[in-house]
């Protein structure tokens, strides 16, 4: 591959994962598009001249199925973008299980799966960049975010977690926490109409993020931002 540099977006096909692999696409990166909707996947690819990966990052056989496909390609990659995630609200006392395991196992633990499959080349290299995408309710609580929050919040320790390891390696690490974003995620909910959840059209836009982990993806190796708030201005 020569000096062209290799990104994984996960949760490609959702707004924000669609977003940021245009827009590493756009700065000249060969873009993995991880996800679990095949035709989306491979409509984005082919647009992205990338490649298709379907997996899902909460099943481990399939992460490191995901991760044999990209070693037998190109080997490593350069830019690992966690961008997998879901979102629910429910009361606490209406928060069951099944709701807390989805939140938790898409956005922490699947998080963990795919960073713990890639990072090892990235370590061996002595290079790379791991963004992971946050939320405001991974730092202020709102109500209603019960799963959400919990899964936000542990993605924050574990990315701090992550910087403590990642000293001294060469590879970088960086948490973006949004504000409310404007995706499909929040067409169930309807929150123009629902006065305790934000204004969509106060909300951010997908590129937005997207132009954020450009930033970061850009910086030459000597430059460390381990944390980007994106707000609304």
């Amino acid at each position: 591959m020569g000096d062209t540099r290799v990104a994984l977006v996960t949760g490609a096909t959702g707004g924000i994962g669609a977003a940021v692999a245009r827009r590493l696409a756009a700065d000249g990166f060969v873009v993995y598009a991880g996800g679990r909707r095949r035709r989306r996947l491979g409509l984005l690819a082919g647009e992205l001249n990338g490649v298709a990966l379907p997996f899902d990052v909460t099943v481990e056989e399939e992460v490191a199925g995901a991760r044999a496909v990209v070693e037998t390609g190109d080997g490593r990659i350069d830019v690992l973008v966690n961008a997998a995630g879901v979102f629910d609200l429910a009361p606490v006392v209406e928060t069951r299980g099944e709701v807390l395991g989805r939140n938790l196992g898409v956005n922490l633990a699947g998080v963990v799966n795919v960073t713990r499959a890639f990072l090892p080349g990235m370590l061996a290299a002595g290079s790379g960049l791991v963004v992971n995408v946050g939320s405001v309710a991974g730092w202020r609580a709102f109500p209603e975010n019960a799963a959400y929050s919990a899964s936000k919040y542990g993605l924050r320790g574990f990315h701090d977690v992550l910087l403590e390891e990642l000293q001294g390696t060469g590879v970088r690490a960086c948490l973006l926490e949004p504000g409310a974003v404007d995706t499909a995620i929040w067409d169930p909910l309807d929150p123009d109409s629902a006065p305790h959840l934000p204004d969509r059209a106060r909300m951010l836009r997908p590129e937005d993020v997207a132009r954020a982990a450009g930033f970061v993806a850009g910086l030459p190796d000597s430059v460390a931002v381990p944390l980007l708030r994106i707000e609304r201005a």
